[in-house]
């Protein structure tokens, strides 16, 4: 076979992994994008900062890890299988900052070496879809940036004030964001 031969078998069998937040938006993408893709759902968040006092480190600017989940290790190490098979990655996780934070997750602990694309489609029709693929952007790391900001704040004093409102207030409630 030659290099071209190759080439052209390569690309007859080449796949994208598209990773959604929804699992019950993959069966109606797989529906509208064919055999050539992949459609993976995170179910939400993989991972998080961890509960433990001193997890936010305050005196190094806030820093603050995010480690997998049990889940998060469970939808990571699938996602490794399904992109072995697959030449390209696109996210396509919620336009919004918890979306973005997400995606940005999966490309972090997923470290994947093919092409990554940012999608986003504001509903789950052909149109939508096929356009969202079609004008692809980058990760919003302002977004990135806020949700790991909020995070960080749940973990300093979201937690504290919680306990604060439940006690004295009514026992339902939380601080809130």
């Amino acid at each position: 076979m030659t290099n071209s031969q190759k080439k052209t078998q390569s690309t007859k069998n080449s796949k994208t992994l598209v990773v959604v937040e929804s699992p019950n938006k993959v069966k109606t993408i797989e529906k509208i994008l064919g055999d050539r893709y992949v459609v993976r759902a995170t179910v939400g968040h993989i991972a998080d900062i961890p509960e433990k006092s001193g997890a936010v480190d305050v005196a190094n600017g806030f820093a603050a890890p995010y480690v997998l989940s049990e889940r998060g290790e469970a939808v990571i190490a699938q996602l490794k299988v399904d992109l072995h098979f697959c030449d390209e990655l696109v996210l396509a996780t919620d336009d919004d900052r918890e979306g973005e934070l997400i995606a940005a997750l999966v490309v972090e602990f997923l470290q994947p070496r093919v092409p990554v694309r940012r999608a986003v489609f504001h509903s789950v029709t052909k149109e939508s879809v096929v356009a969202a693929l079609a004008s692809p952007r980058e990760l919003n790391v302002a977004l990135v940036q806020a949700a790991k900001v909020r995070r960080v704040l749940d973990r300093l004093v979201g937690y504290e004030v919680s306990g604060v409102v439940r006690k004295k207030v009514r026992g339902d409630l939380t601080a809130g964001r």
